[in-house]
């Protein structure tokens, strides 16, 4: 298989990234399969690609016809044995090592041999997940950035196995999509979330310090250091067990105390406040504009 014969594409997860990865692929004109266990899930996520489009449709970005002709670009599918087509498979489900590795495990009979394996993980070793694979060599990491249809960058990942030309054949598809690739080696969190996960991670610890108010180190971020979204709104944007589970795996794996997760992070997660997806996390969006929580 030459670098340009990549046309079909499964995504494995139905949730916020998965959704993102097949719209972005669809609109590339890549015949895309969305995979996921459950149908609600299913019916859900094709909901959200369409709404999304229809957005786009909206603000003038594409035409009614593009919407449709992106939607007819996706195929639903609920079962692993339907997707023994694809040349490249991209696992996006939940930031849990067993999860991913058991996906892994009961994919793989249905698949190619010549067809590439990737997981969207944000932080887990992509050469512990690739020994769950019968196919470490034509394994790496396809890290999309969250909205994945709005943000540029996707971050890959060599194992340690990870053939060259499979490489390759991945950074040539990136391409396709319109995103930029950058290369990371394969350390705990890569290089986006070795930056940003451990400052959002600081910041919870200011505000359990009492260092500042939610609001104040949110303000002090926007306004001095030009970023965009304040550290406790893009902590609940990502989702705080997402965060937790990155710190933990920073924690675990570099055995080092500046990556310990704040306990009221811990806290937290503990309650249920995951954030914007569960209506509470350092903000409450339950009731009109969201207001902070502590």
């Amino acid at each position: 298989m030459s670098n340009m014969d990549i046309q079909n594409v499964a995504v494995i997860g139905a949730g916020q990234m998965g959704t993102g990865i097949a719209q972005v692929f669809a609109q590339s004109k890549f015949h895309t399969q969305l995979s996921d266990v459950s149908p609600e899930a299913l019916v859900k996520g094709m909901g959200v690609i369409e709404a999304n489009l229809n957005r786009l449709h909206q603000k003038g970005k594409i035409s009614r016809e593009d919407v449709g002709e992106t939607l007819r670009y996706i195929h639903p599918v609920l079962e692993m044995s339907e997707i023994g087509r694809a040349e490249l498979v991209i696992e996006a489900a939940t930031e849990d090592e067993k999860v991913k590795r058991d996906i892994f495990k009961s994919l793989t009979p249905h698949l190619s041999k010549d067809a590439i394996l990737a997981s969207n993980t944000s932080s887990i070793s992509i050469t512990r997940l690739a020994s769950a694979t019968d196919r470490p060599e034509q394994f790496l990491g396809v890290h999309f950035m969250n909205p994945v249809p709005v943000m540029q960058l996707v971050e890959l990942i060599r194992g340690i196995a990870t053939d060259e030309i499979a490489f390759l054949k991945v950074q040539d598809v990136v391409a396709k999509i319109g995103k930029i690739a950058t290369v990371s080696e394969d350390y705990p969190a890569f290089i986006v979330n070795r930056v940003l996960i451990p400052m959002i991670n600081e910041a919870v610890y200011a505000l359990f310090e009492g260092v500042g108010s939610v609001i104040s180190i949110d303000t002090s971020m926007k306004l001095g250091a030009n970023h965009p979204m304040g550290p406790f709104e893009l902590a609940d944007f990502i989702g705080l067990d997402t965060c937790l589970s990155i710190m933990m795996v920073l924690n675990d794996g570099l055995h080092d105390s500046k990556y310990r997760p704040c306990p009221l992070l811990q806290k937290y997660v503990d309650a249920g406040w995951l954030g914007r997806k569960t209506g509470r996390g350092f903000y409450d969006y339950r009731h009109g504009d969201p207001t902070p929580t502590r």
